[in-house]
């Protein structure tokens, strides 16, 4: 990779800032409220942003221009389904979360079922998140040691203690603050990106949509049914499973992964968390409409190459963007990396703590005890993922179909558990154990055998917990037998 001064002055000048700002905003911690919760003052639209720049990782960054550079505007469809998802989690959890005094996603399967369903779940999302992260904190180190001419290790080191630093000592409050500079850095860097395709590009964007109508680049729905039905559950961009696919994502990310939840408990009210869920639901179509862009863009500046797609975007930004801009892009790469790191290392010291820690060992002592407590978890996390994102340097597989994969081992069982608390008005601890591991080990088959494209997985797994805990509830509810 090149290597320029200018570059290399704006990349750490946006790290180190970039810390600075997230300790000052996040302020002084005296209790775990305010460490996990950010005292709940953190305004709406704040939470909005940060729900989409957590949920942003670099894979995103990178890999959604190299689909459409290799496909076309399909992925659309399943932001459409991120919306409606959103709105049916505002609509029928966020009340359901408001009734109690939530302090995680998983406080409430406790008021539902019991501890040991909040202690099941916490413990599957500690190992799903610090897994799926772990290999996007990968994915970030390679430009960075590309640049830096140093080891993968000494690369993820470097960008897990900068999001270590301003998580240990801004709390919530400050991996929020900071994920609003870090959504218009990265979103800055792809528009600018766009902008010099466009003066790159003979004709501007006249040339853009040449080469795109030549090869239906800005094709957005498809139907699906062109194979059969086999081959419409196996394409991942279909009207239906995309709607489906990534509302019941959605879903399960935005409504009980504690990374997103976390952010929606620090807000003063339930229409506060709402309109933050709605709100950022509406970005990401946009965000990912510029995404794709950039891609079609890039198509039209290289035409076809016989590299990976998800190279592609990188290759522009490092070979022929000019010294400064590509600084200013990179940063915007580390930003979308960094707020997923951050986010990922709050959250998992946040379930730890609430959810394992408080209840098998109790509250521990004073505010500022607890609160020392929850640092040395953020700090464990933060080695943690380390370790993880070292196990997976020598992967094969493609980085962005991992970190989904993993994911989405365990959503389908969360959702469906959670949606077991909230349909099945009867249902027991036992009826919900139950369906959680059934939709795991369904899962864990679905995915192995590739029955289906990624975007079914999540509907699948929710489908089978609801089948086994509805079916368990209803044979437990019957009249035994009197003889």
């Amino acid at each position: 990779m090149k290597g320029n001064i200018l570059d290399y002055i704006i990349i750490i000048a946006y790290l180190v800032g970039i810390a600075v700002f997230g300790m000052i905003s996040g302020g002084r911690q005296k209790s775990v409220k305010d460490y996990f919760l950010g005292s709940k003052v953190v305004p709406w639209w704040a939470v909005c942003f940060s729900i989409v720049a957590a949920e942003t990782s670099t894979l995103t960054f990178i890999s959604i221009p190299g689909l459409a550079y290799l496909t076309n505007l399909n992925f659309l469809q399943v932001t459409f389904g991120y919306l409606v998802g959103r709105i049916i989690v505002a609509v029928l959890f966020l009340p359901a979360y408001s009734k109690g005094n939530l302090k995680t996603a998983y406080t409430f399967l406790e008021n539902r079922f019991g501890g040991k369903t909040r202690s099941f779940a916490s413990i599957v999302f500690l190992f799903t998140r610090v897994a799926a992260d772990g290999v996007r904190l990968f994915a970030t180190a390679i430009p960075l040691k590309l640049m830096l001419n140093i080891s993968y290790p000494e690369a993820i080191l470097i960008m897990a203690f900068v999001a270590l630093v301003y998580t240990y000592t801004g709390g919530v409050k400050g991996v929020i603050w900071v994920d609003v500079i870090q959504m218009f850095t990265y979103l800055g860097g792809a528009v600018l990106a766009g902008i010099f395709l466009l003066h790159l590009l003979p004709d501007g964007w006249h040339s853009v949509t040449v080469a795109a109508a030549s090869a239906n680049k800005f094709g957005v729905f498809n139907w699906g049914f062109n194979n059969g039905l086999a081959g419409f559950f196996n394409q991942p961009y279909t009207i239906i499973g995309g709607i489906v696919g990534g509302a019941f994502l959605s879903m399960a990310s935005h409504g009980t992964d504690q990374l997103i939840v976390q952010r929606l408990l620090t807000t003063k009210s339930l229409k506060d968390s709402q309109k933050a869920i709605i709100g950022s639901g509406i970005i990401v179509i946009i965000q990912f409409t510029i995404f794709l862009i950039v891609g079609v863009m890039l198509y039209a500046y290289y035409g076809v190459m016989n590299v990976r797609s998800d190279t592609v975007f990188p290759r522009f930004i490092i070979d022929v963007l000019p010294p400064g801009v590509t600084g200013i892009i990179i940063a915007g790469l580390f930003a979308a990396a960094l707020s997923t790191l951050a986010g990922s290392m709050s959250s998992l010291a946040s379930s730890t703590m609430m959810d394992l820690y408080v209840p098998f060992f109790g509250k521990a002592g004073d505010d500022k005890k607890q609160l020392m407590i929850s640092r040395l978890f953020t700090v464990m996390w933060a080695v943690m993922l380390v370790g993880a994102a070292i196990f997976f340097m020598n992967t094969s597989q493609a980085v962005v179909e991992l970190a989904l994969s993993i994911a989405s081992f365990t959503y389908g069982g969360l959702l469906g558990t959670f949606l077991l608390g909230i349909l099945v008005k009867k249902a027991r601890q036992e009826d919900a154990l139950a369906g959680f591991v059934a939709g795991i080990f369904i899962m864990i088959t679905v995915i192995s055998l590739k029955l289906v494209a990624w975007t079914w997985f999540t509907f699948i797994g929710v489908l089978a917990t609801l089948l086994v805990g509805g079916l368990l509830n209803a044979l437990s509810d019957r009249e035994p037998i009197i003889e």
